[in-house]
């Protein structure tokens, strides 16, 4: 449970880099995971070297289409901050749970319970309600000196997309992380995300490297706290730690990303309609994870 709790703390921590940093949204992914993976390389050949060469040519597209997910995720996610709240985009985004469940009922013939179908719709209801709220731009009062271009209605849409996409990781990955284990997993599918970001990224014209050091730093720090400390980290839990648990424990992002912004992020104050709607998202979250690990 303490690695779970490090976990919470360090992916807490990914929406705040993510607004310091001015790099392009694709930038900041690409070397978010590129250095993630480059930190798990030596350790993965040191001790797994065997499992790579063993992996089959269906893994290895599998592998693609995961990393693809993955990279969408980040995509969608990251730009989503240039639009909306901090505290409106890491709620939404962690929504994923609810998409997993309904993706696994559609696709891999999975029960929806009804206490998992009441989760969802309450979950639902409150993101519909942080969304219909008044315009996030205006009304958390942060303008255009943090980079907010937009009503807060089109950050809130990105971050669902975000959750999305990340719920197609985690589905798209599931047959493949129970034939490959987690260190050999996480480096194979990094690859093929960093892969994707890169081609995004030249697609773009996104310059690749005339970054200030600072940008580098934070770049860094995505890798090493949201990255190793944070995600490496809760995939290892789900080893250890019912994954019902798990999925609970996350719903201390969106509360500690939040309060990190009031603390480092100027005028980042949550309206009173996203507090009441990313609670009710958050409430929608625990019940469908809970009867989801019960099930």
């Amino acid at each position: 449970m303490a690695g779970l709790a490090v976990a919470v703390i360090a992916v807490s921590t990914s929406a705040i880099l993510v607004r310091w940093s001015d790099a392009p949204s694709v930038i900041k992914a690409f070397y978010r995971v590129l250095f993630t993976t480059a930190l798990l390389v030596p350790w993965a050949l040191g001790r797994y070297r065997g499992e790579f060469g063993r992996m089959e040519l269906r893994d290895v597209g599998l592998a693609g289409l995961t990393g693809l997910a993955l990279a969408l995720h980040f995509v969608s996610w990251f730009e989503s901050l240039n639009y909306t709240s901090v505290a409106a985009s890491v709620t939404l985004v962690q929504t994923q749970p609810l998409f997993v469940a309904v993706g696994a009922w559609a696709l891999l013939d999975e029960r929806l319970t009804r206490r998992m179908l009441v989760g969802i719709f309450i979950a639902l209801f409150g993101a519909v309600a942080m969304s219909l709220g008044d315009p996030l731009l205006a009304s958390v009062g942060i303008g255009d000196a943090a980079g907010l271009t937009n009503t807060g209605a089109f950050g809130n849409a990105l971050a669902v997309v975000g959750a999305v996409t990340s719920a197609a990781y985690v589905l798209a990955g599931r047959s493949l992380r129970q034939r490959v284990s987690l260190v050999p997993y996480v480096v194979v599918v990094y690859l093929a995300c960093a892969g994707a970001l890169l081609a995004i990224a030249v697609a773009q014209n996104a310059p690749l490297v005339d970054y200030p050091r600072r940008e580098w730093l934070l770049f860094l720090g995505m890798a090493i706290g949201p990255g190793i400390f944070g995600h490496t980290v809760i995939n290892w839990a789900l080893a250890h730690v019912e994954s019902g648990v798990v999925s609970v424990s996350l719903l201390g992002e969106p509360v500690g990303s939040t309060v990190l912004a009031l603390l480092l992020l100027p005028g980042e104050i949550p309206t009173p309609t996203t507090v009441a709607g990313g609670a009710v998202v958050l409430l929608g979250i625990y019940l469908t994870a809970v009867a989801r690990g019960h099930d």
